[in-house]
């Protein structure tokens, strides 16, 4: 009778599945940029970019602390933690949580179709009142 494997594999396997929805998620808001921004996110993304990804990540989370600016705002902080999650694997596991809340919450943000829950009167309040026809 073989031996039950329990270990490594189940926890690789979880890994890679999560790569691979953050892989996903992030092309998937990648396409809703214009083309010429999407060409500079492909190419930031890449492995043997790392000497500008990271400034550029490092900069662009400085400058959101400088928000009162007119350019600079906190725009560039969920950039800036983006870019910088290629490299440091703590951000790349809280970025991928936060972008399923996106899917999840926003998928419109990722030109994904609404839910069938959210369209149904997700953002009503439980106390509201329905205003239905009285005949």
């Amino acid at each position: 009778m073989p031996t039950p494997h329990f270990g490594h594999k189940t926890i690789r396997n979880d890994a890679t599945r999560k790569d691979q929805d953050r892989e996903r998620r992030l092309a998937l808001l990648t396409e809703q940029l214009p083309a010429r921004l999407q060409t500079v996110v492909r190419w930031l993304r890449q492995p043997s970019v790392r000497w500008v990804r990271i400034p550029a990540g490092l900069l662009l989370v400085l400058g959101s602390l400088f928000s009162i600016l007119p350019i600079l705002g906190l725009w560039m902080l969920p950039l800036g933690l983006l870019l910088l999650a290629e490299d440091v694997p703590p951000l790349r596991r809280a970025t991928g949580r936060m972008l399923a809340w996106i899917e999840h919450r926003r998928p419109h943000w990722m030109g994904l179709p609404p839910t069938p829950q959210r369209q149904v009167g997700g953002n009503q309040s439980p106390y509201s009142h329905s205003s239905q026809s009285r005949e």
